[in-house]
């Protein structure tokens, strides 16, 4: 438990998903525990990485504090809702839903390239007419100031709809958010992949404790689990943030293709079974 946890700490720093994306399948298709009671012990693991890796993308300057404590009012709101409802939910379909977003989720980082394209034009000013939610260029606004050097913030209302569904799937599935909110502000948001992970890892850390609360007071969370599981993540999340900075962008995003995609294949597998 504890060299697994080391793994999915460096990855979950590096990928800002606070490692919960692997703590799941691991214990329940590596150590054979039930899905509940691995989502309450991933969102201890994933309070872990936050704390480790947070403090060392601020110190760098390369984490958006003010965009991300802004998602993280209706991120907190949403994990709180999802927290109460998850309960009442099968195992099943659980596991279905975590594949699902897994998926979903990988699709949207191999389209990133595109919207990586977009982003550079909305740096220099050309934005579409039609946009629904159109990027604001005025001086003192809300979206100007929670753009950072050579990005400006765009759909900043989707990205407040869907840090709410960050919150409920990061209670339901013990994932920290992370998977929906890095994709969220990189391919929606228009932020940069690098200041995206980077954010996700300060946010991921309240999101995870407004659920955890719920869990650990309907006793789904074990401590003999959650003690070696939470030690090895966060030795895991302090090399991985120290080593984000020297990782080709293009690689971290392949690598979390990949893992994302056999993930859910392992958790569809799980559910038939």
């Amino acid at each position: 438990m504890v060299g697994g946890g080391a793994a999915a700490g460096v990855f979950g720093s590096l990928l800002g998903l606070g490692g919960g994306v692997l703590i799941v399948p691991l214990l329940t298709l590596g150590f054979g525990l039930p899905l509940r009671e691995a989502v309450g012990v991933s969102l201890v693991s994933v309070i872990m990485t936050s704390s480790a890796a947070a403090g060392v993308y601020l110190e760098r300057h390369v984490a958006n504090l003010r965009l991300g404590m802004t998602l993280e009012l209706f991120t907190a709101t949403g994990a709180l809702i999802g927290g109460s409802i998850a309960f009442l939910l099968d195992d099943r379909v659980l596991a279905f839903a975590f594949a699902g977003l897994l998926v979903y989720v990988a699709i949207s980082m191999l389209r990133s390239r595109t919207a990586e394209t977009a982003t550079a034009d909305d740096v220099e000013g050309t934005t579409d007419p039609s946009d629904p939610f159109p990027i604001a260029t005025a001086a003192g606004s809300i979206v100007g100031d929670l753009s950072g050097p050579g990005y400006r913030v765009g759909r900043l209302k989707v990205g407040v709809v869907g840090s709410i569904g960050a919150g409920i799937a990061s209670a339901l599935l013990g994932i920290g958010g992370g998977t929906i909110k890095v994709p969220l502000m990189h391919l929606v948001m228009g932020v940069p992949i690098r200041v995206a992970t980077a954010t996700s890892n300060l946010m991921i850390g309240i999101t995870a404790s407004a659920s955890a609360v719920i869990y650990l007071f309907r006793g789904e969370i074990d401590p003999f689990v959650a003690g070696p599981t939470a030690i090895g993540v966060f030795m895991g999340a302090t090399l991985g943030s120290r080593l984000a900075h020297r990782v080709d962008l293009r690689v971290l995003r392949l690598l979390f293709v990949a893992v994302l995609l056999y993930t859910a294949l392992q958790m569809l597998l799980r559910a038939v079974r």
